[in-house]
């Protein structure tokens, strides 16, 4: 038949070329239906659901890293919130603790105070005794020089008690 086709006298040879290239082009394409547009189409199908398989774990992915960065972004705050309350919580603690040193030290400087104050009394008592102890015994000495005999201890604690009481009330108004 391809004989007849050639030995025939094509009057239009581009004709020719047409009908040959199409009838190939059918061919081909029968072929490819028949043995591998099964593959092919398979191979497509499977790239197009691996693509839309990587899209969704992209989209997956998006949505846990945004998740992961809201937790984040969530104990970050929370850090901060504690960190603050630690803070706070020092400085508190720190106050109450100046505080309660200015407190026991207020104490101690009046109980101190107070202690300075009765030694101080206690001194000045001992003082006074020790000073009208002398008195006494240089008034004794001195009045039986001057009346020139002893005296009784009647007239001794007479003479103390009155030179005292003497004593006493001009302390007081110094």
């Amino acid at each position: 038949m391809l004989n007849q086709l050639v030995i025939a006298e094509v009057q239009n040879p581009m004709l020719g070329n047409i009908i040959v290239v199409s009838g190939s082009i059918l061919l081909l394409l029968f072929l490819l239906k028949h043995f591998a547009w099964d593959a092919i189409s398979s191979m497509m199908q499977k790239r197009e659901d691996k693509i839309a398989n990587d899209l969704d774990s992209a989209e997956q992915s998006r949505l846990n890293a945004a998740k992961l960065e809201k937790e984040r972004q969530e104990k970050l705050a929370r850090s901060h919130s504690e960190a603050a309350e630690i803070i706070k919580s020092a400085k508190d603690s720190g106050e109450l603790s100046r505080q309660n040193i200015l407190s026991e030290t207020k104490e101690e400087v009046a109980r101190l105070k107070e202690k300075a104050n009765s030694d101080i009394t206690l001194e000045k008592e001992t003082a006074l005794k020790e000073v009208k102890d002398d008195v006494a015994e240089l008034s004794l000495q001195i009045a039986e020089k001057i009346l020139g005999r002893e005296l009784t201890p009647e007239n001794h604690e007479s003479l103390i008690n009155q030179y005292i009481e003497g004593l006493g009330s001009v302390n007081e108004t110094r």
